[in-house]
């Protein structure tokens, strides 16, 4: 579904991206680990053509990314911000049906509100949180609504950054269950930024360890903890000595 080759981007003299490498089959969910730093969000925004890499080419479905049309392109996309990300002055259910409000997947007013209530549904949250508002609501509640608005336009491809960032472990597990249910019925392409090694668990068909501007393993996660990969060792154990410098 995607596919990044030599892809390399620089801020100045900050080499981020040195010649990633990285084949995301369709219908998989991928999950990027790495340290803080290291390039996983610039990498995922060089996907949605948010950021131009400065060399290498990454395409989707076979197409390049920097010449598809946009609309047609980013309606492909579905995406879970770390933050939420939600618009405080609009209600949940319109957050949710945010992109049917508009634009080329726009559907009428009604239409638009029963999908955000039936999506709503689908991550635990009953159809009266639709007339609340994002302030009412606790964090877990936030990022439930979140991951209903990454869905309500049933995309192919849904990117999920630090998806469970700022919750206990009990709802982190939650959402990581719901990621994962809703990726397989829908069928879809996922792309994971985390550090939560629970969320790579939950989550992942594959990994991909994203150092030094590289990616420096891949593979399916059943076999992350049997590599030899002195990276991949260090860092989902969490260990202070090896080869990643600890930034002091």
């Amino acid at each position: 579904m995607i596919t990044l080759t030599d892809v390399h981007k620089a801020f100045g003299s900050n080499r981020v991206l040195r010649g990633v490498n990285l084949t995301i089959p369709s219908g998989e969910s991928m999950v990027i680990i790495g340290g803080s730093g290291t390039g996983k969000s610039v990498l995922l925004k060089c996907i949605l053509g948010l950021v131009h890499a400065d060399t290498g080419s990454i395409t989707l479905d076979g197409e390049d990314v920097e010449t598809a049309s946009r609309d047609t392109f980013l309606a492909r996309f579905g995406m879970l911000f770390q933050g939420g990300a939600l618009f405080d002055s609009l209600p949940v259910w319109q957050n949710v049906a945010f992109r049917l409000l508009r634009g080329s997947l726009k559907r009428p007013k009604d239409e638009a509100r029963a999908i955000a209530i039936e999506k709503l549904r689908r991550v635990g949250l009953k159809p009266e949180t639709a007339d609340l508002f994002p302030a009412e609501l606790s964090g877990g509640m936030q990022k439930r609504v979140g991951l209903a608005r990454a869905i309500a336009a049933e995309p192919e491809i849904i990117f999920f950054d630090e998806p469970t960032t700022g919750l206990d472990p009990i709802m982190a597990g939650v959402i990581n269950q719901l990621i994962r249910e809703i990726v397989t019925e829908m069928g879809a392409t996922a792309m994971t930024i985390t550090h939560d090694m629970s969320s790579v668990r939950a989550i992942a068909d594959r990994v991909a360890m994203l150092h030094d501007g590289v990616i420096q393993w891949t593979g399916p996660v059943t076999e992350m903890d049997a590599t030899a990969d002195p990276y991949v060792q260090q860092f989902i154990h969490g260990r202070a000595e090896g080869p990643i410098e600890a930034v002091r």
